[in-house]
C-alpha cells in the first residue's frame, strides 16, 4: 500500500504541477494573465527540477517517470489554455498548423494507450527539447506577446518529437521508460523482453 513517505522528493514537484492544475484554472477564470504566467513558469521549473533530483540522487522509477509524464501532460494542457483565452487572435489565425501538430500527438497518445494501457514516459532528448520549445513559446506568448520564429520551430520539434515516439512505440512490445531516442532504443535490450 502507498503512503506519503513512499513517494521522493522528485515525485513531490511532479505532484505540485498536478496539484497546481485548479489554481491555475482559476487564475484563468478570473483573468489574472499575469499571475498565472508567473506560477505557470513555476510549474515548468519543477519539471526541470524533478528529473534532475530524481538522476542525481539515483531515485529514478518507473512510478517517477509515469507521474513526470503526467504532471508534463498537465501542464502542458494548461499553457495551452492560457494560450487559447489570451492570445485567441493568435491561436485563430493559426488554427491549422496549430492541427497540423496536434493531431499527430493525439494519434501519438491513443497508440499508446491501445498498446500499453498508459502514456508513454520515454523521456528522449527530442522530448526534452520539445518541451523546452513549448513552454519558452507559451511563456514569451504569455508574458509578451506571441513570437512566429520561436512558434515555427516549436511546431517542427514537436512534429520531429512526436514521429520519434511513435517510432519507439512500435519499437517497444513492452512500455519502458527513459529511453533517449531511437538510436538509444536500438541498443536497449529492454526492446525485446516479453511479459
Amino acid at each position: 500500500m502507498l503512503t506519503f513517505k513512499n513517494f521522493n522528493i522528485a515525485d513531490w514537484f511532479s505532484f505540485y504541477r498536478i496539484f497546481s492544475a485548479p489554481f491555475l484554472l482559476a487564475l484563468v477564470w478570473f483573468d489574472q494573465r499575469l499571475i498565472f504566467t508567473w506560477l505557470l513558469l513555476v510549474s515548468y521549473s519543477t519539471d526541470a527540477i524533478d528529473g534532475y533530483l530524481a538522476r542525481k540522487l539515483k531515485i529514478t522509477s518507473p512510478r517517477g517517470s509515469q507521474l513526470d509524464s503526467f504532471g508534463d501532460q498537465i501542464t502542458l494542457i494548461l499553457g495551452l489554455i492560457g494560450l487559447f483565452y489570451y492570445e485567441t487572435d493568435f491561436i485563430k489565425t493559426n488554427l491549422v498548423l496549430i492541427l497540423i501538430a496536434f493531431v499527430p500527438y493525439i494519434l501519438q497518445m491513443i497508440i499508446a494507450y491501445s498498446k500499453y494501457g498508459k502514456a508513454t514516459a520515454f523521456h528522449t532528448y527530442l522530448a526534452k527539447l520539445s518541451a523546452i520549445m513549448q513552454s519558452a513559446f507559451i511563456l514569451w506568448s504569455l508574458f509578451f506577446s506571441p513570437n512566429y520564429p520561436l512558434f515555427y520551430i516549436m511546431i517542427g520539434i514537436g512534429l520531429l518529437e512526436t514521429f520519434e515516439e511513435i517510432s519507439l512505440i512500435f519499437m517497444y512490445d513492452n512500455w519502458a521508460s527513459d529511453v533517449k531516442g531511437i538510436y538509444w532504443a536500438l541498443r536497449d535490450k529492454r526492446r525485446l523482453k516479453k511479459k
